[in-house]
């Protein structure tokens, strides 16, 4: 963690596994009896990797129809990683939604910087109207390349008309927080909302 010494930087969120909860497990527990199994099919199957995809703009059904032939035993439950994909969600994490509310009060610019599918953002855009407090919210899918490559950051960074030094970073991914840090943002690793909070704290923004 990076040292912040000004106030009203722009504060940079990550969604998945800060604000928003998803997790393939809150489907695939319903799917599989055997959680060997499951963790099986999330490994090597429908993959991080395979996941990963989507988040620069691949169609679901394209990347279904391609795997299915190569694990025929599992055509169903691959279908159901998008037919049933919003059953992945768990909500939102009300602790940090109440740390952005908390920010946004205070005045401070808000963007947010995810990984994300265009075909299932609509619908938790629509869920969760907090997502309406970035300005800007870049995506993945947007611009076909994902984070931690460079390119998405500075796209950002394009949007914003800001320099890095002038924003802070927060990522619960290690890998996309060591590649803001190369580009020269402050950043927080997010483990959990008290650490957070903690840590914002400590660099005097709460």
């Amino acid at each position: 963690m990076s040292k912040l010494p000004a106030r009203k930087k722009t504060l940079i969120f990550d969604l998945g596994g800060v604000l928003l909860d998803w997790d393939p497990r809150y489907l695939y527990r319903k799917v599989f009896d055997d959680r060997v199994e499951m963790e099986y099919f999330l490994e090597k199957v429908c993959s991080p990797e395979w996941n990963a995809q989507m988040d620069t703009a691949r169609p679901f059904q394209d990347a279904i129809d391609e795997l299915i032939p190569r694990y025929p035993q599992y055509a169903e439950p691959i279908q159901m990683y998008y037919s049933r994909w919003y059953e992945m969600m768990g909500g939102d994490f009300p602790e940090t939604v109440n740390i952005l509310r908390q920010l946004k009060e205070a005045g401070y610019p808000l963007a947010a910087l995810s990984n994300w599918s265009g075909e299932t953002f609509p619908r938790v855009r629509k869920e969760h109207r907090f997502l309406d407090w970035f300005d800007p919210l870049v995506l993945s899918f947007q611009l076909g390349v994902a984070k931690p490559h460079p390119e998405i950051y500075q796209a950002l960074l394009k949007e914003l008309g800001e320099q890095a030094r002038d924003c802070l970073f927060i990522d619960d991914s290690d890998e996309n927080v060591q590649e803001a840090k190369r580009q020269g943002f402050s950043t927080i690793h997010f483990q959990s909302p008290a650490g957070l909070r903690e840590a914002l704290s400590e660099m005097g923004l709460l």
